[in-house]
């Protein structure tokens, strides 16, 4: 009797175990609606796999991130992704790149939020000044650093985080990220740029902002997002 005891005891606690350990497979979209007619599906979640007797050198590998990128824009800015649409064997191992250039005195890559990866960025050439910002719950704390050629600096994800180029001259940095596909929201462009626009008295009320100038605001960023 007590050897039965036993095994019904050993069995729960290996059904209690795989219950703990399981886990749905994190997302690779914004989001990922069910449908019960698969012919109206459009994707899963991340791509289809190819036949692996078709695979081919070149699905592991891309070029070009020497080539420096322009910043002539409103931030001072451009970002090369290298995920899974330029790069089809990274599909489900979790992994991809980006390479940042930035424009002399202030080019920055803005506050922004990567839901799905968390980030290790190297600086390859200048001056940069970057850091995140914990949550809520750690009193959204500022950890910011100076970095120099060869210095590298890791932001968790789903944190704010930014980089700005202190230099009179060009940066670039290279990252990777702990996803397929990351994602990216640029916080101000989400905010002020959604569509369709955010109640102004929302906005106003969360900022500490005059309604007109929430407008505005909608207004110039609305545009940009749609231009």
């Amino acid at each position: 009797m007590k050897g039965v005891h036993f095994l019904l005891n050993v069995a729960i606690l290996a059904l209690a175990t795989s219950i703990a350990c399981a886990y749905d497979p994190s997302p690779l979209q914004d989001f990922c609606v069910a449908i019960d007619d698969p012919k109206k599906a459009l994707f899963v979640n991340g791509k289809f796999c190819k036949n692996p007797k078709l695979v081919k050198p070149n699905d592991f590998s891309t070029s070009g991130l020497n080539i420096p990128r322009p910043t002539i824009n409103a931030v001072g800015s451009n970002v090369t992704m290298v995920n899974v649409d330029i790069i089809p064997g990274l599909n489900t191992l979790g992994i991809s790149l980006v390479r940042i250039d930035y424009a002399p005195n202030g080019g920055e890559n803005p506050p922004h939020i990567h839901p799905r990866g968390s980030e290790i960025l190297f600086v390859a050439e200048g001056t940069l000044y970057v850091g995140f910002v914990s949550s809520n719950q750690d009193n959204n704390r500022l950890f910011s650093k100076i970095l120099k050629k060869g210095d590298v600096f890791v932001f968790p994800i789903g944190m704010i985080h930014f980089q700005v180029n202190l230099g009179h001259t060009a940066a670039v940095a290279f990252a990777s990220l702990s996803s397929q596909n990351a994602g990216v929201i640029t916080v101000a462009n989400t905010v002020f740029g959604s569509n369709p626009p955010i109640n102004p008295y929302v906005l106003a009320r969360a900022f500490k902002l005059d309604k007109n100038v929430v407008i505005k605001l909608q207004k110039q960023f609305f545009a940009e997002n749609n231009s």
